[in-house]
């Protein structure tokens, strides 16, 4: 099953947005990611938060809708959007992609980008997208798919990752190391439809951004 969280961020290309959702999607939305989802066209089946972002006329529409709403207080230690992503593994969502986690305000999005590195999304697909970035998380390995050109940063999230190697990158790394901190992995490029990255322990955010072509 895969879900389509959506949260209360910036959102571009809408037509690309709405490509990506099937019918059988189930659409979450983080409190007032319900404004952007509707915003898209899209019928959102369950709102997850503390619901302070929504008016009580966006709710009433919602309701008439039977969208589900699953609500928390407002002194929590967790973030509307990671309580959505929470919620959707436990509904057994084997991919999530997450629409408006990036923004504005910085603090937020880095929190959001964080929390590719949830335990609970170990056994999920999982990727932030917005526009033409795609984001996620390398524990083992990935098949990255693109176009030749499109730029690949690898950022490590952990204090080294070990035991790297690549295929199809104008760049390469053999059995290679990149640090916490250092921008060595910061705008690698495609050489090929299809790419590849092994890691040998720790995480590596994985961010491609892809051609307009």
């Amino acid at each position: 099953m895969k879900a389509i969280i959506i949260a209360n961020g910036q959102i571009h290309d809408s037509d690309f947005y709405r490509s990506l959702v099937a019918p059988t999607d189930l659409v979450i939305c983080a409190d007032g990611g319900a404004n952007n989802a509707l915003a898209l066209g899209l019928q959102p089946k369950v709102v997850v938060g503390d619901l302070d972002s929504l008016d009580q006329s966006l709710r009433s529409r919602l309701e008439k809708m039977h969208c589900q709403f699953i609500v928390h207080p407002a002194r929590k230690d967790e973030t509307d959007l990671e309580l959505a992503v929470k919620y959707a593994a436990e509904q057994g969502a084997q991919e999530m992609v997450i629409l408006g986690a990036l923004g504005d305000r910085l603090d937020h999005t880095l929190a959001n980008v964080l929390l590719l590195a949830l335990p609970e999304l170990r056994p999920v697909k999982a990727k932030i997208l917005d526009g033409r970035q795609e984001l996620f998380l390398i524990r083992d390995g990935a098949l990255i798919e693109g176009q030749v050109g499109d730029t690949l940063s690898l950022l490590p999230l952990t204090e080294e990752v070990t035991g790297i190697y690549t295929e199809g990158l104008e760049y390469p790394l053999e059995n290679g190391t990149l640090y916490l901190g250092p921008a060595r992995g910061v705008s690698n490029t495609l050489t090929a439809p299809q790419a590849r990255v092994r890691v040998g322990q720790g995480l590596l955010l994985a961010v491609i951004i892809h051609n307009d072509e």
